[in-house]
């Protein structure tokens, strides 16, 4: 499929610095919770700056969704992102990533790498299937958590949250380490879904690999 044009037809504030898109959903594209495409924003010196973002909308929707995180202390795409608003065109190609769901487990995300699990969830939770899946996720602060009352819905007592630079009694704070893991996963054969920064990403796995996780069942961006 060659790159498609796409116009935006809402803008919502999901936090204090991610943004929810919705956006046409061209006749027959296809794509499976998890994957992304690469887009960018067709304004004058920027059509060419292409960055990869994850579905965050149903498949069988009527549009699209991306739900982005928009960094405003430096002129990226992101930036521009955040200067968007209904009407304005993008560009986005084929569907890919190797984030699929391969069956009941833990889903670690650290801040934004959440996106690839957010239509994962709520296609498992629209079947009635989501299970004891469970959701161990990162931030810095409290008001960088992603959705929170809808994972909190979804998942019940299965969202777990850790916060790294605030103190809440609501939350574990610190970081996810080999100590965390220990104290909150019972079972090391199961699937593990892993998505944030690279370091995140590589830490995560590494230690889950040291606590007897298969790495055949381990499931990331590769």
């Amino acid at each position: 499929m060659e790159n498609i044009k796409v116009k935006i037809l809402a803008v919502d504030q999901v936090t204090h610095n991610v943004r929810s898109f919705k956006l046409e959903k061209p006749d027959g594209y296809v794509y499976t919770p998890g994957q992304a495409t690469e887009l960018s924003i067709l304004k004058p010196g920027w059509e060419t700056e292409k960055r990869p973002f994850t579905f965050t909308s149903l498949p069988g929707a009527d549009h699209l969704e991306f739900t982005i995180k928009c960094y405003t202390d430096h002129d990226g795409v992101t930036n521009q992102l955040a200067k968007a608003v209904s009407g304005d065109v993008l560009e986005i190609g084929d569907a890919w990533g190797t984030i699929t769901y391969k069956g009941e487990g833990i889903f670690i995300a650290g801040g934004a790498g959440v996106t690839p699990f957010i239509a994962i969830l709520r296609s498992l939770h629209a079947q009635q299937k989501i299970g004891n899946n469970q959701l161990i996720f990162s931030n810095k602060t409290l008001q960088d958590i992603l959705l929170r009352e809808e994972f909190e819905h979804i998942l019940g007592t299965n969202f777990i949250n850790i916060i790294t630079q605030e103190f809440t009694e609501a939350y574990h704070h610190g970081k996810i380490d080999k100590t965390f893991l220990e104290q909150n996963i019972a079972n090391f054969d199961q699937p593990f879904y892993v998505c944030g920064p690279d370091a995140f990403t590589a830490h995560i796995l590494g230690t889950l690999k040291s606590l007897g996780a298969n790495a055949e069942s381990l499931v990331f961006e590769k």
